[in-house]
């Protein structure tokens, strides 16, 4: 009787735990298992498959596909919801239940959307099962198959000239690399392969230590141009291939390298401050590559796909096409650019020319200089040290530096003496001497000049570029007067302008401290410094009706005036006729300059880098400011360093004089 007691309690407790493990509905199941992937819970995923789905895949193989797939395409916003329209649908046949779902998400490619449907399975015991393949994750997706993600290169926008000439183009290339796993180790490809291209072994080793090299990929060692296209020498070479690849150029070289500046592959440190960037992508790293950089280099495309095993492209999944970098055309004149360039003939110095009634800048020129193709075909650590290590900086880009600038100063304490009323062209000044100072307050300090006439007046003072008549005019003026008249002109004030120049200064505290000081001021020594291009503005109201203009880089810029009725028309026309005189006047500093028939103003001017007057061992730099009135609008500004034994400024008059005569 006890027995039978204890059969019952049995049967009851396997009933009521029966009771308790009620299997779930199909349709619990089926959503159970669309929140689990839509909260990417791949784990849980996976405890839901059959057995069958389970002993074609492993739970960290099953995982990992997931993982990667959605890591690969940047996947977001993942939603998966149930397409069923009616209970019905849930609803076994047999022991099988097919369910359509539908998927959306957004990737690095755009949307991706797609309805598929998921068959259940009743099990052994009753419970219902995910019976799973590769098409879950994409209906066109086969075991063997894999997603790829290939990125669709914007192109580059070009810097052009004035005329549409390219400056910075995209130009189609030979790459020489090499594929790790085909080298000969016991043969002496690399060593060969150095010396062909003229590169160290050790450049070629750095190249095959980059993280991303594997033994089957093309790793490039150096790019040739298209003209070399005689590859044959480098591809004979076990292990070594070639391929055509657009990569950017610089057509002037070194002649604009510090205007156009030069692309490079991203660093580490660039990749951690920048946004929008990969590792691979070129940014501009100087001149106006980098200035313009968001403008040039567009925005990459995606593409996203499923490939067969022989990594044919077996189904597009999405693609979002690249956007090419706009063009910038600019105000620049090639020609001209390379003519002021080759002057120097490697004279470390720089030069500004400008179409002095608009303001256009026509060329910007930075001597000595690097070939910014360096950068991009394959820069050698010997040419690298060679560029940092020459005393002549080559790497200093001197048209956005300061310099002081000598006697090319003097228009503007004419300009404003004859506006003040303190100048008067036709009064005489008696000057005695090559020396001169004011009273024994200054010492033993004194005034030079250079050429000695008793009798000076403003056009003689110009012609002769006479120090001591001009330390006179802006003594008579006095300091505070000097000061504000001539900060009108610009000093101390930024210039907008594509490349940050620095404001020019009249003096290092904003004062004047004493007359010595004003004296030196008056013809562009003292503490005086001035960029390259701001020089050349101030030379513009004497063209423009006493007008200075903004300078401009862009051609699609209009004509803007920086400083309207800077001086008068009378004084503008006034200093003009007599720039006009240091030219054609036979007597006149830059009479070298003339050309028959041409009518050519300048101004030449010697700025002296010493600590003092007696200073044997100082420096001095040649300037020269120029304009040409008639067919040809150009108003040239040239400096050239270290002049002191070459002639002074008459070796850059001679430089200028060719520049004026390639304009003709």
């Amino acid at each position: 009787m006890k027995s039978c007691r204890t059969i019952v309690l049995i049967v009851l407790t396997l009933m009521i735990t029966a009771g308790c493990m009620k299997q779930e509905e199909p349709s619990e199941v089926f959503d159970d298992y669309l929140s689990n992937w839509e909260n990417r819970d791949f784990s849980a995923m996976y405890e839901q498959l059959s057995e069958e789905a389970k002993n074609k895949i492993t739970e960290e193989a099953f995982i990992e596909r997931y993982e990667n797939i959605y890591d690969g395409i940047e996947a977001e916003d993942l939603q998966v919801t149930s397409a069923a329209d009616s209970e019905e649908q849930f609803e076994p046949d047999e022991d099988l239940i097919t369910i359509p779902y539908s998927v959306e998400m957004n990737t690095t490619a755009g949307s991706i959307e797609y309805r598929h449907q998921l068959t259940l399975e009743q099990g052994d015991e009753g419970a219902w099962l995910v019976k799973w393949n590769s098409s879950q994750i994409f209906p066109q997706l086969g075991s063997e198959d894999k997603v790829k993600v290939s990125t669709l290169e914007a192109e580059r926008g070009e810097l052009k000239d004035k005329s549409g000439t390219g400056l910075a183009v995209n130009k189609e290339a030979n790459i020489i690399g090499v594929i790790p796993a085909e080298l000969e180790e016991e043969s002496q490809t690399k060593e060969k392969l150095a010396e062909r291209l003229d590169i160290s072994v050790e450049e070629i080793d750095k190249a095959l230590e980059a993280s991303w090299v594997t033994p089957e990929v093309f790793v490039p060692i150096k790019t040739l141009p298209m003209e070399e296209d005689d590859v044959e020498a480098y591809v004979e070479l076990p292990g070594v291939s070639s391929r055509v690849e657009t990569v950017r150029t610089y057509p002037l070289g070194a002649s604009a390298a510090h205007l156009t500046g030069y692309v490079r592959e991203i660093s580490a440190e660039q990749l951690e401050e920048l946004d929008g960037y990969a590792a691979g992508d070129v940014i501009g790293n100087a001149g106006l590559e980098k200035v313009y950089e968001d403008k040039l280099r567009g925005e990459n495309g995606t593409h996203i796909y499923i490939s067969n095993a022989e990594g044919d492209v077996k189904e597009s999944l999405a693609k979002k096409e690249p956007v090419d970098g706009e063009d910038v055309q600019l105000t620049i004149d090639a020609a001209l650019q390379q003519e002021v360039y080759n002057q120097f003939e490697g004279d470390a110095g720089t030069s500004v020319a400008l179409d002095p009634y608009t303001g256009d800048v026509l060329s910007l020129v930075s001597s000595p200089a690097y070939d910014p193709n360096a950068f991009v075909r394959g820069l050698s650590d010997e040419q690298w040290k060679k560029w940092s290590e020459d005393p002549e900086e080559p790497f200093l880009n001197r048209f956005t530096s300061r310099y002081a600038p000598g006697s090319v100063f003097k228009t503007i304490t004419a300009s404003i003496g004859l506006e003040t009323g303190v100048t008067n062209p036709d009064k005489v000044r008696q000057i005695d001497g090559l020396h001169w100072t004011k009273d024994n307050s200054w010492g033993d300090y004194y005034v030079t000049r250079v050429h000695d006439k008793a009798n000076v007046n403003l056009r003689d003072a110009f012609v002769h570029s006479d120090n001591i008549y001009f330390a006179q005019e802006a003594l008579e003026m006095g300091k505070e007067t000097f000061l504000e008249e001539t900060a009108a002109f610009g000093f101390g004030e930024e210039i907008p302008f594509p490349f940050t120049i620095p404001a020019s200064n009249l003096t290092n505290n904003g004062e004047i401290d004493h007359e010595v000081q004003l004296a030196d001021t008056a013809y562009g020594q003292g503490q005086v410094l001035m960029s390259p291009l701001h020089l050349s503005l101030t030379y513009t109201p004497y063209l423009n009706e006493g007008d200075m203009l903004y300078p401009s880089l862009i051609e699609a810029d209009e004509p803007k005036i920086w400083k309207e009725n800077l001086i008068s028309e009378e004084t503008a026309d006034l200093v003009r006729e007599n720039l006009i005189q240091v030219v054609e006047s036979p007597e006149g500093t830059a009479h070298s300059t003339y050309i028959p028939e041409v009518v050519i103003g300048g101004k030449s001017g010697t700025a002296e880098i010493k600590g003092s007057k007696e200073d044997d061992n100082g420096n001095e730099n040649g300037w020269f400011v120029g304009f040409e009135e008639g067919d040809s609008d150009i108003l040239l500004v040239m400096m050239v360093e270290d002049v002191k034994d070459r002639g002074g400024s008459g070796y850059v008059i001679s430089k200028a004089k060719n520049v004026f005569e390639y304009m003709e």
